[in-house]
């Protein structure tokens, strides 16, 4: 047996023109760590005072086993009901970049996912961000059969927000919610409907997907 045997979800892995996704394994930790403490490129365009994560882990002592903690969790939400996949970022040339994260509750009935991401600050600026996300979306949409994508950002996260709009997502509310210690946040929520996605003009590579989906309880396409 081997590890993706007992955990298939570390066989997934998508591909981009620039970048490799596949979910984090525990000797990604340490470059996991190295690339957030280099700087995220959300926390270089964040007002002074303010974190565009609200427990702000990037900037703890504690980041490396805050990291750890995150990843380990993910895994713990993996199950039929409500998973989480932590895809860590490579680019084509080995460099690890940063993480886009993609999950659900209840996928089977809602057909929802939700995303999140963050770059190391020395990818900024390369439409990288736009990239990632239309990985996931069309891995979602494409193999997993979704039909809603939802995310969100703050509202000075200029750069997030524009990765949403330029793939399609609408705006779907906003709420308050704490971001540093002591500061209220106005959080934009977006909805992309899959018919709305702005598809890009590469295609994206796929390995191990079955594998995947049959043990995220996600049945195959007829």
């Amino acid at each position: 047996m081997t590890l993706e045997d007992a955990w298939p979800l570390f066989g997934l892995c998508l591909r981009t023109p620039r970048l490799e996704l596949r979910p984090l394994r525990d000797e990604d930790i340490p470059r996991y760590v190295e690339a957030a403490r280099g700087g995220l490129t959300d926390r270089a365009l964040a007002p002074p005072g303010r974190s565009a994560l609200a427990n702000a882990w990037d900037e703890s002592e504690n980041i490396a086993a805050n990291s750890a903690r995150w990843i380990w969790e993910s895994r713990l939400r993996s199950s039929p009901e409500a998973w989480t996949i932590m895809f860590g970022l490579w680019s084509r040339e080995g460099e690890f970049l940063g993480a886009q994260d993609v999950g659900a509750t209840d996928f089977a009935a809602l057909r929802t996912v939700g995303t999140g991401s963050w770059l190391r600050r020395s990818a900024r600026g390369l439409g990288l961000g736009t990239e990632m996300r239309a990985a996931v979306l069309l891995w979602a949409f494409d193999h997993l059969d979704a039909e809603v994508a939802q995310t969100s950002a703050y509202d000075w996260n200029a750069p997030s927000i524009g990765v949403s709009r330029s793939l399609g997502y609408e705006p779907n509310g906003e709420a308050r919610c704490g971001g540093a210690p002591g500061v209220v946040e106005r959080e934009l929520r977006f909805r992309l409907a899959k018919e709305a996605f702005r598809r890009p003009r590469w295609q994206l590579e796929v390995s191990g997907h079955a594998p995947a989906a049959a043990f995220l309880g996600v049945p195959e396409r007829d």
